[in-house]
């Protein structure tokens, strides 16, 4: 998965759409002078999305200083806010005004295909407007309080190279409490609505808070900039600083965290609700079937999702069979998967151990890239343990994008917690997914593109972003990996959990399904731990409709590969299949589609 900085910057339109070098016909006729216009329009369209993206660093300079932009890093508005929910609303009615008063009558190519997605982007977030999402500011997937802190620490965006960095950590992070203020009032507002978290997910925040508060400024994780502060800061900015993070620390953010993990303790949880699907809420299915059209930008209902997810888990059950005649297995589909689960063969000694094995499938399977790849980032990556606070709760793999300006590589974070659970069977897939070639390739090569809008390079769809790094772990025995059954009894297992995702998501918010439910269907039919299946279950009741998008993306770019296989024959390269994928960015995939049928034209002349 990708890691999302901004899950707490509630309603905003980033416009997280990209476009695709698509080129449309030029009319009948159409000569120099009727051209001119055209290419007038598109400049203007061009300077409206470059002041447009202006404009939402402004509004969110979270997304500035992800980005690598730090101008606004001083800042933190009330995103949670009625007044921010409301300027959120108005930027975005205001620039889909303007750029739909100009049209796209005469636009070809990129600029055509920028202006469609733009467009429907922008009425998408106005669409989405219509759901509370803000009354429940808080799960264990993400919160303020934990993207807080991993800022605050200095190991992810917010730099801590200067004195002046130092200092707009200190400004942006006093305005944490007004935040924390207004979710709780944000979250009272949804207990009286009727619209609050399922119990079992705000009972799993409690803890992750309580490992966040500490007794002392000196014992936080905020502490981290000043134990590595540089030593060419000179003596009297380091005692100010000293005094002033101590001061910040102890005085506010840490009282602050201790009054929203108290306010959800004491006054949230016994508000919070049984139930565990979004269908349970007011709107709840209409409000989930909105978020299965965004995460796979299709029209495929939540029922034919369902369906779909229980033909593909049959298919690769036959699969995982083979593998069990090759290594000899004797026993029923679901002995094999408590066999992958239990034997002590499949287990990593140390966590050192465990992270140098991934920093070792790096060489290798770089080694192989040349035969599928032309196109690849120029931006490095690191491997880091996810940090021990949000562990329990977090999936075994994130994959962070590297900065713009190339200060901070692409990060890959391997999930260390309950060791015996992190299997070596699960480590080429996990890698070629988050690293080389899925997240890393598609996100960074993404953020290089040029003479593109900011808004398709710093935005992005998740069917197309995840649909990739489910379809780079079925590269693995090209790259070099998968050399023996096991590891590609990983590659399966991987691709069947997408499947399964499938199945339990739509059974979790539009048929009534338990937790209990979602556990039982992910032991029978999956070799999965027990703290991945609790941990992945929760999930998909905290981020409802994201985990459609795997699977539903990765179909559509095997399709296409397919097609593009049957259709040229002799004339298909992968390289360039893989080039024409990756090459505009994230995209819809009906605008994936219409771009490789285009290059499928193209090449068959």
């Amino acid at each position: 998965m990708t890691l999302r900085p901004l899950a707490f910057a509630v309603s905003l339109s980033l416009a997280t759409v990209l476009g695709a070098c698509t080129q449309s016909p030029q009319p009948a006729g159409a000569d120099a002078a009727s051209q001119a216009p055209q290419a007038d329009k598109a400049a203007q369209l061009t300077q409206m999305y470059a002041d447009y993206w202006e404009g939402v660093l402004k509004l969110n300079p979270l997304q500035a200083t992800f980005q690598g932009d730090n101008r606004y890093n001083d800042q933190l508005p009330d995103f949670g806010s009625a007044d921010f929910r409301k300027q959120s609303h108005d930027f975005t009615t205001e620039w889909l005004g303007k750029v739909e008063k100009l049209g796209d009558a005469g636009l070809t190519g990129q600029d055509l295909l920028s202006y469609r997605i733009f467009v429907e982007e922008q009425k998408q977030s106005l669409e989405g407007e219509k759901f509370p999402t803000w009354m429940m500011p808080v799960n264990q997937m993400g919160s303020t309080v934990s993207y807080a802190v991993m800022l605050g620490s200095g190991q992810v965006a917010q730099p801590f190279k200067t004195v002046k960095d130092y200092d707009n950590w200190l400004a942006r992070a006093g305005r944490i409490p007004v935040l924390l203020d207004t979710e709780i009032s944000n979250m009272r507002e949804g207990m009286k609505a009727g619209v609050v978290q399922p119990r079992v997910l705000m009972e799993k925040v409690v803890p992750q808070f309580d490992e966040i508060l500490a007794a002392k400024a000196e014992d936080s994780q905020f502490w981290g900039p000043i134990k590595s502060m540089p030593a060419d800061f000179a003596q009297a900015d380091k005692d100010r600083l000293t005094a002033a993070y101590r001061s910040l620390i102890a005085e506010q953010l840490l009282p602050a965290i201790k009054k929203q993990r108290d306010f959800i303790a004491n006054e949230y949880l016994p508000a919070t609700r049984d139930t565990v699907g979004l269908d349970s809420l007011p709107d709840g299915k209409a409000w989930y079937a909105f978020n299965a059209k965004e995460s796979t930008t299709t029209a495929q209902t939540p029922e034919q999702i369902h369906e779909i997810g229980l033909k593909e888990v049959e298919r690769i059950h036959g699969e995982i069979r083979t593998v069990m005649e090759q290594v000899g297995f004797k026993g029923s589909l679901q002995d094999f998967f408590k066999f992958m689960q239990t034997d002590k063969q499949f287990e990593f000694k140390s966590e050192p151990e465990l992270l140098e094995h991934y920093r070792g499938l790096e060489a290798k399977i770089n080694a192989s890239v040349p035969k599928l790849f032309s196109l690849t980032p120029k931006a490095g990556f690191e491997i880091r343990p996810i940090e021990a606070f949000r562990a329990k709760s977090a999936a075994g793999g994130e994959y962070m994008q590297p900065s713009e300006d190339g200060t901070r590589p692409g990060i890959f974070y391997v999930n260390t917690y309950d060791l015996p659970t992190r299997k070596t069977w699960d480590a080429e897939d996990l890698f070629l997914h988050e690293a080389i070639p899925g997240h890393h390739f598609q996100l960074a090569l993404q953020q290089e593109l040029k003479g593109v809008p900011a808004f398709r390079r710093f935005g992005g769809e998740t069917a197309f972003i995840e649909g990739w790094g489910l379809y780079a772990e079925s590269l693995g025995k090209d790259l070099g990996v998968y050399t023996d059954p096991y590891s590609y009894f990983g590659r399966l297992q991987g691709e069947l959990w997408r499947a399964v995702r499938l199945v339990v998501d739509t059974g979790l918010h539009s048929k009534n399904w338990t937790r209990q439910q979602v556990l039982d269907y992910m032991f029978a039919n999956s070799s999965v731990s027990e703290p991945d299946a609790i941990a992945e279950a929760e999930r998909y009741i905290a981020w409802p409709g994201q985990a459609l998008a795997y699977k539903t993306g990765e179909l559509k770019i095997q399709e296409l590969r397919k097609r593009a296989q049957e259709k040229l024959g002799d004339k298909f390269d992968i390289r360039e299949f893989h080039a024409e994928v990756l090459k505009d960015g994230s995209v819809p995939l009906d605008v994936l589609e219409e771009k490789v049928d285009g290059w499928i034209a193209a090449k068959g002349k």
